[in-house]
């Protein structure tokens, strides 16, 4: 199974569980029906920023979506000339409740993120490049080695203004709530 059929069949499958119609999806993500629709079918790709409203929406973990099927890199990108895209180095750990992305992002390229669900923090630590990074309404400017820690529960952005690949890592820890809807070890998703 490739990424995209397992993000459909996890979406399908998470919705399922909770009992919920794809209306009822939409109103919980902030994400249209008709474009819900078109991820379960496996007929459309989310950009970063939708597949966040989703993972928000659903109460569980960025990782969830794009845990790695056997013998596959996994990966999420926006599909407009994957201007961003995001690997995790260290999916969803129920102990530590976080996630660990190794995410590059394009020459020129801006993505917006809407918030994310209550009690997250957010690490960001520049590898390789120039970020930008809009916290609380204020550009902050990282290079290689600089980091900063903000409330990933708050509207942020990221932008690459220089002519050179940024590479940046992103440790998003989650509240202890999370551990209710995450998934279990070994990959497997709980019944929700």
């Amino acid at each position: 199974m490739n990424i995209a059929d397992y993000l459909a069949k996890t979406l399908k499958l998470l919705r399922q569980a909770r009992g919920w119609s794809l209306s009822r999806l939409a109103e919980e993500t902030g994400v249209s029906k008709a474009m819900l629709g078109q991820i379960e079918r496996n007929e459309s790709s989310p950009t970063v920023a939708t597949l966040w409203k989703i993972a928000t929406g659903l109460n569980v973990p960025f990782s969830t979506f794009i845990a790695p099927p056997e013998n596959e890199t996994p990966h999420a990108y926006d599909p407009d000339k994957q201007a961003m895209v995001i690997t995790p180095i260290f999916p969803w750990d129920e102990k530590l409740h976080f996630d660990l992305f190794s995410i590059t992002l394009a020459p020129g390229a801006l993505s917006e993120s809407t918030p994310h669900e209550k009690g997250v923090i957010e690490h960001v630590i520049v590898i390789s490049g120039v970020l930008d990074m809009c916290i609380q309404g204020q550009w902050k400017t990282l290079t290689s080695g600089q980091g900063v820690r903000f409330a990933g529960d708050e509207a942020h952005a990221y932008r690459n203004s220089s002519a050179q690949t940024a590479l940046f890592h992103s440790l998003i820890h989650y509240s202890t709530e999370k551990a209710a809807s995450a998934p279990a070890a070994g990959g497997e998703k709980p019944p929700l």
